[in-house]
């Protein structure tokens, strides 16, 4: 019986390593006969895996997908490689870390020693950046939705909530009283024609032509080409709502950049996808200033861009943004003296936040310099 047993754990393998075996091969590779090899695979149908019949001049069996998940057979670095996987993610925000953490402790149960080993020595602790509101959380059956539509190459229809989310307004029952805490709406003046209710339907469906699922800063985005705006859009995940059905099959388009990544990248840093000679990638704001800080100082807070070092208080920083005033802001927020090297749109930038700065402490009423 530990004979038998140790074969079905083999052929089960040999199973799961390719798709298609023919028999003769199966047995040669068991060092059995075709007829042992056809009881085995009797035992491992009885067992639940679903092992089908390959016709053709050889015959063969092949490992389908079954109705149930049976046990699986991994080899070493498989092992490994699954319970690495399991740690990462549960801090990709796909709603799906509590099942990646069980999944993990089961995995790590039946591992051998050697292999549990391997597997603790890299732990992966999750460290949310401090922010204002906490990220966001995406459903994994709107993840599933969104990745089989881009598969099957169908037209993905959907709504798309606002940043803040959808907001529902409830009218309160004729006479009763407001809410404790809440102040009443003031009555119109007499005489006020009345108001026009807004239009409150809602917007309709997105119509986009799915291609790529991608995951940037912890946030999940789906890159499409919408159809009604006839321009490829990215959108947030977790304000996507998919309806069903979907629509018809499409041919895949060619991503501006190339690849996904030249494509995201640009998005979210600028216009163009390529690395520009100055460091700073394709922003479409650069510029050039000297600063009365150290290098060291002013690197440790600069996640892009170029610092020289000039001298031991002063240094050549090279940046980008989206704006001038917001490269002037980025700049400010240095505490020390600024020379602008350069473009004159930088210095004007500096010029209007000065001005607007001293409007604001004339508002509080500080006194000027």
């Amino acid at each position: 019986m530990p004979k038998t047993s140790a074969r079905l754990l083999s052929l089960l393998s040999l199973l799961q390593a390719r798709r298609d075996w023919p028999g003769a091969l199966l047995a040669e590779r068991l060092d059995v006969s075709p007829r042992t090899v056809r009881r085995d695979v009797d035992r491992l149908r009885e067992l639940g895996y679903p092992v089908v019949a390959v016709k053709g001049p050889d015959g063969g069996y092949r490992l389908d997908a079954g109705t149930e998940l049976p046990p699986l057979l991994f080899d070493d670095e498989q092992a490994v490689a699954l319970a690495v996987a399991l740690q990462i993610a549960t801090t990709t925000g796909a709603g799906i870390e509590e099942a990646a953490a069980r999944a993990l402790n089961t995995v790590r149960q039946v591992l051998p020693a050697r292999l549990r080993h391997r597997v603790d020595t890299l732990r992966v602790t999750a460290v949310d950046r401090p922010a204002v509101r906490p990220e966001p959380q995406v459903d994994s059956d709107v993840l599933m939705a969104i990745g089989a539509a881009v598969h099957g190459r169908e037209v993905l229809r959907f709504d798309y909530s606002p940043v803040s989310g959808p907001v529902r307004a409830t009218a309160a029952p004729s006479g009763s009283a407001a809410p404790p805490g809440s102040a009443a709406p003031p009555a119109p003046p007499r005489g006020t024609p009345p108001q026009t209710p807004r239009n409150t339907d809602p917007p309709p469906p997105r119509r986009v032509e799915p291609h790529h699922l991608v995951t940037w800063g912890r946030r999940w985005y789906l890159v499409a080409w919408d159809l009604d705006r006839d321009d490829w859009r990215t959108f947030r995940a977790d304000r996507i709502t998919p309806r069903t059905p979907t629509g018809p099959r499409f041919p895949p388009r060619e991503l501006p950049g190339g690849s996904v990544a030249a494509f995201i990248t640009a998005r979210f840093r600028g216009v163009g996808a390529t690395e520009g000679p100055d460091g700073v990638g394709g922003w479409p704001c650069r510029g050039e200033v000297i600063l009365a800080l150290p290098a060291a100082d002013v690197l440790r807070h600069t996640r892009e861009g170029i610092v020289e070092e000039l001298g031991p208080d002063r240094c050549r920083v090279v940046l980008g943004s989206w704006s001038w005033p917001g490269l002037a802001a980025a700049i400010g927020r240095f505490d020390a003296d600024i020379e602008v090297i350069g473009p004159p749109e930088l210095a004007s930038a500096f010029a209007h936040l000065a001005t607007r700065y001293a409007a604001a402490a004339r508002t509080r009423g500080t006194p000027g310099p």
